[in-house]
């Protein structure tokens, strides 16, 4: 039995890892079948998403940054619809505190930040590290994620090998416990496809227990990722099976959360693999 503490919310699982259904309310984000509102969102409930992932901006390479009005207006009535049909976690995926608090006051549980708490304008466009020290380092969101007892998703960005990783990783989960964010509370990501090279993503791939020592719950975001296209030369609309193989490996050797586009899919692996361990 798995368990994870999504927010205030003790969530378990009897499979091998938790299923995190991602919900683009987006018009440019690079898959376009996961882009959709409210109806994908309840689809994906449907499907048993264990959380939803809900994001207003993409963070794709080439992604056009929108304000924190636009960000509200495309997520929040997402996220209201679905707190009036269901109690599922919902994590929101974006790099700015006033979303993040507007969005945790319509009943959402963690934080699902690309920049690890840096802010907005710690990531290029295209997906890579910004210049050191932009984004300032934001005390204020992690104190507000420890008073209003959600979670948070670290990730790294940028070209790392797994020790560079899980060295940044570390640095900033013990930025989040110096101001008061629960050690249950911190979730890590290695920001698979976010500037690194095919042979990094495979190596964090196959290694998710060498980030911090294990410490803390990792997420892989594999799902139809570039990576997944270098290795069987498909489009992302044909990547479903690479990415199924990919995140069956990545649960294998350790990973507690997979991020992905196809729910249903993904429960059918993590079934079989429940059945055959």
């Amino acid at each position: 039995m798995q368990q994870i503490n999504f927010g205030l919310k003790t969530c378990k699982t009897d499979r091998p890892a938790f299923v995190m259904g991602i919900v683009n309310a987006t018009p440019d984000s690079f898959y376009d079948k996961s882009r959709g509102g409210a109806e994908r969102a309840l689809q994906l409930i449907q499907e048993g998403a264990d959380i939803l992932d809900i994001g207003g901006e993409s963070t794709r390479p080439g992604y056009t940054p929108v304000s924190v009005e636009e960000e509200l207006s495309r997520i929040l009535p997402v996220i209201r619809e679905v707190r009036r049909n269901s109690d599922i976690p919902i994590s929101i995926d974006t790099t700015k505190l006033e979303v993040f608090k507007a969005a945790a006051s319509e009943g959402c549980d963690v934080w699902n930040d690309v920049t690890a708490l840096y802010g907005a304008g710690a990531m290029n466009a295209d997906g890579t590290a910004g210049i050191e020290g932009a984004g300032e380092v934001s005390e204020a969101s992690a104190k507000f994620i420890a008073q209003s007892g959600t979670s948070v998703i670290l990730m790294h960005t940028g070209s790392a090998n797994l020790k560079t990783v899980s060295d940044f990783l570390k640095k900033r989960a013990d930025f989040c416990l110096a101001n008061g964010i629960a050690n249950e509370k911190i979730i890590v990501d290695p920001g698979i496809g976010f500037g690194k090279t095919l042979e990094e993503n495979l190596s964090l791939i196959k290694n998710p227990l060498e980030l911090c020592e294990g410490k803390y719950p990792v997420l892989m975001a594999l799902s139809r990722k570039r990576c997944i296209g270098d290795i069987t030369g498909r489009a992302a609309e044909d990547r479903l099976y690479g990415t199924l193989a990919a995140d069956m490996i990545s649960v294998q050797k350790g990973a507690k959360i997979i991020r992905v586009h196809d729910v249903s899919s993904a429960i059918d692996t993590l079934n079989v693999m429940k059945f055959l361990k």
